[in-house]
């Protein structure tokens, strides 16, 4: 029977809290009830992360786990929740023999190797997370799988915690009434970090990826460099798209498919060329001939409430179905046609001095 990520966390919490014998001292029973505790946290890998998510191995040298676009989209997405638990580790002050965060990359041969902190209250927004060679080799793993990335970049989203929710909030509302985050040091710190990782391992062999507010700097910070020639994977989970300018835009319109849940991110699932049409918009059939630079996926469970459809926990779930709804949004299609088209001041011809 194959090994999974979660067989191999359930033997290590039980290793963890195995009980002292009669001669150890209080000490060790007060660090062991600690521990005991830390483990019944809703938000512990072995908790609320993935259940059959196969563990990499020497097959994976053959038959790469990564070409699996459900493995690949699991563990990005638990990459973004370990910035989450990165930021709530440093809140309440757990040490590296509780924390939390790290259990959501050790399971798939990562490491930890820089956090991105916000430098106007000091949390930490993203985090650098690279192919750990050495974990790796431990497991007869001799050599990065084929689509697993060098290294990713995660972004995180809002987190309504009080040292946090300002700044956070700030940039919500950033977004909101400009529809863009460059005014932000998280993103110049983002869009910096992204491009010393593609120089340092080739633009191919890394990956951004972000949810909630983290979705849209993870967009905007890739659209930047990719108008420098550098382009980058992104993997971008409930990317906001409320803003006043679309608001204004869509007056009078009916919200996409997901807004019957996840209002920010609703305005995604608008198909190209359907403006006045009430037609179903999972259904709508691609623009032919027109190559797909970006797909969209909806998770399709039926009526959700918000938090649950705006959640990221849903994108590792056993239960998940996604349906991949259509792949010419307009937009994600307003989203790249920048990208394709050169600011005024480049296309007059140039004069002679």
């Amino acid at each position: 029977m194959a090994k999974t990520v979660g067989d191999e966390m359930k033997n290590e919490v039980l290793q963890v809290v195995e009980r002292p014998g009669r001669n150890q001292d209080c000490e060790n029973q007060s660090v062991e009830t600690v521990l005991e505790t830390e483990t019944q946290h809703p938000y512990a890998f072995h908790v609320s992360g993935p259940r059959n998510v196969p563990s990499i191995n020497w097959r994976d040298l053959i038959n790469s786990t990564w070409k699996d676009g459900n493995y690949k989209r699991t563990v990005i997405a638990c990459f973004i929740q370990a910035v989450y638990l990165l930021e709530l580790d440093r809140q309440e002050n757990r040490t590296s023999e509780n924390a939390l965060a790290p259990k959501w990359w050790i399971p798939f041969k990562y490491k930890l190797v820089e956090t991105l902190i916000d430098e106007r209250d000091g949390s930490v927004f993203g985090a650098i997370l690279e192919w750990d060679r050495a974990a790796a080799l431990a497991d007869f793993v001799l050599m990065r799988p084929s689509g697993a990335p060098r290294a990713v970049l995660a972004l995180r989203g809002t987190l309504l915690k009080s040292p946090t929710i300002r700044r956070d909030i700030e940039d919500d509302l950033r977004f909101l009434a400009w529809e863009s985050l460059k005014g932000s040091v998280r993103f110049s710190s983002a869009f910096k970090t992204l491009k010393s990782l593609s120089e340092k391992y080739g633009s191919s062999n890394v990956c951004i990826a972000g949810h909630s507010l983290g979705a849209g700097f993870a967009l905007q910070v890739g659209k930047a460099l990719a108008k420098e020639g550098i382009f980058v994977e992104a993997h971008l989970f409930n990317p906001p798209s409320v803003s006043l300018a679309s608001s204004l835009r869509n007056v009078g319109k009916k919200p996409g498919r997901c807004g019957r849940g996840d209002y920010i991110c609703c305005y995604y699932t608008d198909p190209v060329g359907t403006e006045n049409s009430d037609a179903d918009k999972e259904n709508a059939k691609p623009v032919t001939n027109t190559p797909c630079a970006a797909k969209l996926f909806v998770f399709s469970k039926g009526k959700q409430k918000f938090l649950e459809a705006h959640g990221l926990e849903q994108w590792w779930s056993d239960e998940l179905e996604l349906q991949m709804a259509l792949n010419n949004s307009k937009l994600i299609s307003r989203q790249l046609k920048s990208l394709y088209s050169l600011p005024p001041q480049d296309q007059s011809p140039a004069k002679c001095r």
